[in-house]
């Protein structure tokens, strides 16, 4: 702002530490995907079509996935499966850090509901991995400062910060700072969601009469539009689903955090591991439109969310891309070794069934809950994904492109989940799935030589 009284030049003390607009060289490009599933080296072995995919994965100043393999050796791992089973205890060999590097990625998110697979030894070795590897990652540490903090990249077009967080996430995965005399927790970057189930009004009234027949039950105390039973929030509305509330001290250290990443860097990307509602559901939960867009309006580039292993809409907002969901993009099924929890979960004997057989029994039944096996995986969709492309000119968006993949759900099961480029037949279904799936959220996206394209011509960037 310029004195007139003086002629001296004055800077806000908002411009002093940086502004939220990008600042990237002409010609930036972010290629971002969704998680990395994965167990194994891929660059060296057979994989026809992978070769494609990992040229695109390298023409790009920052390449994004979400990791979400633990990396070590178990012949010299000295830790064990978590205390609390949490899904498939996902583990990748030490040649995987490298590869991954080797793919191109050089940025990737750690926090989800497998971080602590394999308990804080798992996490740190992974870390030790992805560190010798060269790869930068966030959303995890000794304590919450570290695990909320954004990391830096730094590439030719500028510099990258990354801020990584989960919605979904284990029990005593939470990171969580110093207090007194108690030390801090490592764990995840977290973002607690507050869960309440949304009924009809007269069903809210039959469980409000069950409230008030319990001997437990005290009048006059809680909320009049809620009932609250068995530790589970309902309120009434017109269409049954599931509604959330993020805990606004969660947001206000995540919105922190971002700012000051921001102000350290000339590109933010923001990204969170969520399955809210469920894997069930194509849209996202109630809660995420409005925080993605108090994000983006904090100084975010991008807005990134994994977890559902399915895509979900796209939206463009001032300028900035937000992908509801990015899908599975390696979805590798040789993860051993699969663990007594797993094999009892899915009614399996460790001495006669085999853990490729287990797995296979997950994907046919989905996912188990208290009231059983009710998430269950969509076939192809749970396989199909994109690869996407931001590229910027003049610190603007110039143009979105979104390449369709494949991960080999018609192959046999050990050849599975390794990405290639999509047919023209297959990519026409992905892509205009995800234009259905877009709508809402105003966005318009071409299909061009088996290939989506949003335009900034096009009124949507």
């Amino acid at each position: 702002m310029l004195n007139h009284s003086s002629g001296a030049s004055e800077v806000s003390p908002y411009d002093a530490v940086g502004s939220i607009a990008t600042n990237v060289a002409d010609g930036f490009s972010m290629v971002a995907v969704g998680d990395l599933i994965v167990t194994r080296a891929l660059t060296k072995s057979h994989n026809p079509g992978f070769g494609d995919v990992v040229n695109i994965l390298r023409d790009a100043d920052v390449t994004f996935g979400n990791m979400e393999t633990s990396i070590f050796d178990i012949r010299s791992f000295n830790g064990s499966p978590q205390a609390e089973y949490g899904g498939a205890y996902h583990l990748g060999l030490p040649a995987l850090g490298p590869d991954l590097k080797a793919m191109g990625f050089n940025i990737v998110s750690y926090a989800n509901n497998h971080t602590l697979d394999w308990g804080l030894e798992g996490m740190r070795e992974t870390c030790r991995v992805l560190d010798q590897s060269g790869i930068i990652y966030a959303g995890v540490g000794e304590n919450l400062a570290q695990a909320g903090a954004a990391r830096f990249l730094e590439t030719a077009r500028g510099r990258v910060a990354l801020l990584s967080f989960a919605t979904t996430f284990e029990p005593m995965a939470r990171a969580c700072d110093p207090a007194g005399e108690a030390p801090g927790r490592p764990g995840v970057n977290s973002l607690r969601l507050k869960q309440t189930i949304v009924i009809p009004p007269e069903k809210l009234e039959s469980l409000r009469e069950i409230r008030e027949a319990l001997p437990d039950y005290r009048s006059g105390v809680g909320d009049p539009n809620r009932v609250v039973l068995s530790g589970t929030t309902y309120k009434a509305g017109e269409k049954a689903g599931y509604s959330y509330e993020p805990d606004p001290r969660d947001v206000g250290n995540i919105l922190r955090n971002l700012r000051q990443g921001k102000q350290f860097s000339d590109f933010c990307i923001a990204t969170n591991h969520g399955h809210e509602p469920g894997n069930w559901s194509q849209e996202p939960a109630d809660y995420e439109r409005a925080f993605a867009h108090k994000l983006i309006d904090a100084g975010a580039d991008a807005y990134i969310v994994h977890g559902p292993h399915q895509l979900r809409g796209t939206e463009i907002y001032k300028g900035r891309p937000i992908f509801y969901s990015l899908g599975n993009f390696m979805f590798d099924p040789l993860r051993t070794p699969v663990g007594a929890d797993m094999y009892a979960n899915y009614g399996k004997d460790p001495r006669v069934a085999t853990d490729a057989e287990v797995t296979v029994d997950e994907e046919a039944k989905g996912y188990p809950t208290a009231d059983g096996f009710v998430e269950a995986f969509s076939a192809t969709t749970f396989y199909e994904s994109v690869i996407t492309i931001c590229r910027f000119e003049q610190n603007q968006i110039a143009e979105l492109r979104l390449y369709p993949v494949e991960l080999g759900y018609s192959k046999r099961f050990a050849n599975r989940g390794v990405p290639s480029l999509a047919s023209p037949s297959q990519a026409k279904a992905i892509l205009e799935r995800l234009q259905k799936l877009s709508e809402p959220f105003g966005t318009q996206i071409d299909i061009e030589n088996d290939v989506g394209i949003i335009r900034r011509a096009a009124g949507s960037l």
